[in-house]
C-alpha cells in the first residue's frame, strides 16, 4: 500500500547542517515535529545555511575558505534563483551566519590549522549582507546573528567550540525556523500543526480510555517532546 506524501524538506549548507542531526541538532528537532505529518507536492522547501566559512579573514596565503562580502551576497543571490527556477511550489528559506564565541575558537584552534581569523564583527557583517539580500528578493530569512544573542549566556550555552551549535544553540534556530513557517502567508502552510497526521484516524485498537468503553487517539500527543514547539 502507498501512503500518504510526506513534505521534504531539504536542508542546504556547511557543517552547521551537517551537524544539525547529531546531539540534539536543529535538524533532528524539525525531523521529529514533522514527523506523519502529510503534504501534496514535493520538495516543500529548502532551508539553505552559508556564511561561517565564507566570513572568515583571508588568509595572507591567498588559500582558504574566506569569500569576499560582495561575491558571497552575489553566491547566494545564484542559490536562490537556481532553486526558485526548479519548482513554482518550493518556499525558501535562508538561514544567515550565526555569532561566535571568538574566546572559545581561539581554546579551540588545533595545532594542525594555520591562522583562523573567526570574528563577531565579520559574522555580522555577512548575517547582514544575507538578511538584506533576502528582502531584496522576497524571501524568508532567519536573523541567526541576532537570534543567538537574545540569549543572555548566547556565548557559553550555544556553541560547542566557539563555532558549531550545541543542542541549545539548535533549539534557537529550529524556534526561529518554526516561527517563520507559521507566520508565512504560504499556500499550502507548512505550519506542522496546519498538516494532516497521517493514518491519525480513530481506532478501536488504541489505548482504552478510563471509561472502559471508548479509546484515546495518540497520533496528536507530544508529551514527549522536551520542549513543546508551537
Amino acid at each position: 500500500m502507498v501512503g500518504p506524501k510526506r513534505p521534504q524538506f531539504v536542508l542546504f549548507g556547511s557543517s552547521i547542517v551537517q551537524l544539525s542531526f547529531s546531539n540534539g541538532g536543529w535538524g533532528a528537532i524539525l525531523a521529529d515535529v514533522y514527523s506523519r505529518k502529510d503534504a501534496a507536492s514535493q520538495p516543500s522547501l529548502v532551508i539553505i545555511y552559508f556564511g561561517g566559512n565564507d566570513s572568515m579573514g583571508p588568509h595572507s596565503s591567498g588559500l582558504g575558505p574566506h569569500v569576499p562580502l560582495p561575491e558571497y551576497k552575489e553566491n547566494m543571490r545564484k542559490i536562490a534563483l537556481h532553486i526558485k527556477s526548479l519548482s513554482d511550489t518550493t518556499r525558501i528559506i535562508f538561514l544567515s551566519c550565526p555569532p561566535v564565541n571568538e574566546a572559545k575558537v581561539r581554546e579551540n584552534t588545533s595545532k594542525y590549522f594555520s591562522e583562523l581569523v573567526r570574528t563577531n564583527e565579520l559574522c555580522r557583517s555577512y548575517s547582514e549582507a544575507c538578511v538584506e539580500l533576502c528582502e531584496e528578493m522576497g524571501l524568508k530569512v532567519v536573523d541567526l546573528w541576532t537570534a543567538m544573542q537574545r540569549r543572555d549566556d548566547w556565548l557559553t550555552a550555544c556553541f560547542t567550540d566557539g563555532v558549531h551549535l550545541s543542542a541549545e544553540g539548535s533549539k534557537v534556530v529550529a524556534e526561529e525556523i518554526l516561527k517563520v513557517l507559521k507566520e508565512a502567508e504560504w499556500e499550502p502552510c507548512f505550519h506542522w500543526k496546519s498538516m494532516p497526521t497521517e493514518y491519525g484516524e480513530n481506532s478501536p485498537y488504541d489505548l482504552v480510555a478510563s471509561d472502559g468503553k471508548t479509546t484515546i487517539n495518540p497520533s496528536e500527543w507530544t508529551f514527549h517532546r522536551e520542549i513543546q514547539w508551537d
